[in-house]
């Protein structure tokens, strides 16, 4: 009852920059779950157990002021493309991820790295392509005998579409750079990095949000000490209706759109 109580209170109105969307793609067994583990301070586990779809929520309470990072593993909507275009349409940053073991893996994330572009071309109404904030993770760095992809092959086949870092989810290496870069990417506090805030209960959290008569603080109260996060224990996905609604009134912000755009 009392996560309930303090969740309640949670549900502010945040300026858009202060709350994002960070949509996770990449083909099965390459990491992504460890990856979005280690974002929200827990630790890497090592059993495999394929992914319908998980979403987190992780706010932070950063020089005075609040700030909340969604997190969409989509890893069910490989086989759904009107499902996968919504969560694209949706995402405000995008981590794609391959494995440094799986050449088709590589693969796919240059196909998807074209599929959210032309998706949010669409959805903007333009003629070129849309450039968009991603990252790229080539996960299993660790791995140097098992590894079939050298590091010019991944410049070669990407391009320039989005910065590229070689990680291990399971040794931690490469992951403060990749969060680094997100943070940079989505206009948001280099401490949303893992390393540079601490992880508080989210009563806790709450406490820092409301004051002493249940008067929100001001977005930029200072003071307030170091910076500090806490994982909702009770978010849920938003539900594909209001995605949709989303979707349809950014696309008919200057036009009636000619036909719905996740098709």
């Amino acid at each position: 009852k009392a996560i309930r109580a303090a969740q309640s209170i949670l549900w502010f109105d945040l300026p858009p920059k202060n709350c994002q969307r960070i949509v996770v793609l990449g083909a099965p067994r390459v990491g992504k779950t460890n990856i979005l583990r280690r974002f929200l301070g827990e630790e890497y586990e090592e059993q495999y157990d394929p992914t319908t779809e998980d979403f987190y929520r992780k706010m932070f309470h950063i020089g005075g002021e609040t700030y909340q990072i969604d997190l969409l593993d989509a890893a069910s909507e490989r086989d759904f493309p009107a499902k996968r275009r919504l969560s694209i349409l949706t995402g405000n940053i995008f981590v794609l991820v391959f494995s440094l073991d799986d050449r088709d893996s590589l693969t796919e994330v240059r196909e998807m790295l074209n599929e959210i572009k032309e998706a949010k071309s669409k959805l903007q109404k333009s003629n070129h392509l849309a450039r968009f904030p991603a990252v790229v993770c080539a996960n299993k760095a660790d791995l140097d005998a098992q590894r079939v992809i050298s590091t010019l092959e991944v410049m070669d086949i990407l391009g320039e579409d989005a910065p590229f870092f070689e990680i291990s989810a399971k040794t931690g290496a490469g992951l403060e750079s990749t969060f680094a870069a997100l943070a940079a990417l989505g206009g948001l506090p280099n401490e949303i990095s893992p390393s540079l805030h601490q992880i508080v209960p989210i009563l806790t959290y709450q406490s820092m949000c409301i004051g002493k008569r249940g008067m929100r603080r001001g977005r930029h109260t200072r003071g307030l000490g170091a910076p500090c996060a806490a994982v909702d224990p009770l978010a849920q996905r938003p539900s594909f209706t209001s995605d949709l609604r989303l979707v349809l009134g950014s696309s008919t912000k200057h036009k009636k759109p000619e036909k719905c755009q996740i098709q």
